[in-house]
């Protein structure tokens, strides 16, 4: 299904927002994601990721659950929350589609990303049958930030214009 460019209630995602929203993904380590089941209650667990602009990318075991139910339903959401808050940014909350990256090329890619970014975790980089490596690309993004005591959040859709200016 095709990104669409605006979603209701949602500001089509600009250079500064796409700029703030890469510095925070880039800053953290660890996200929430919710899956969908078969049974329709919702799975969440916490993992590791790396981004690549707006995108994100995990690993997860073949024989998990959140593997079967992104390959029944690649609705996801996830919620990454700062530990630093730089320049007011608590966090943030998406929706997305999910996809297993089967391209030997763009894996080996995201493996030197990988180690450029935690060099002592080469043993997390994916391989062998055992892994599946999996790409987040964002369609809502809402950001969180704090003003003078108050959270705020600003709801941005990711259009394909959107994907272009994180690049």
């Amino acid at each position: 299904m095709p990104i669409q460019d605006v979603t209701p209630g949602c500001t089509p995602i600009h250079g500064r927002a796409v700029a703030a929203v890469v510095v925070l993904l880039a800053s953290e380590r660890l996200m929430s994601l919710g899956v969908n089941r078969p049974d329709g209650w919702p799975q969440v667990t916490t993992l590791g990721y790396v981004n690549e602009g707006l995108n994100l990318y995990f690993v997860t075991g073949r024989d998990s659950q959140k593997l079967a139910n992104i390959q029944a339903d690649p609705r996801v959401s996830a919620a990454i929350r700062s530990e630093s808050a730089a320049d007011g940014a608590v966090g943030l909350s998406l929706a997305g589609r999910a996809e297993e990256v089967t391209v030997a090329e763009d894996i080996e890619h995201l493996n030197q990303l990988v180690f450029s970014r935690y060099p002592g975790v080469s043993v997390y980089c994916p391989s062998g049958d055992s892994v599946a490596l999996i790409r987040i690309k964002p369609e809502i993004i809402s950001a969180v930030s704090v003003t003078h005591g108050r959270s705020r959040s600003e709801c941005f859709s990711v259009g394909a214009a959107g994907m272009e200016a994180a690049r």
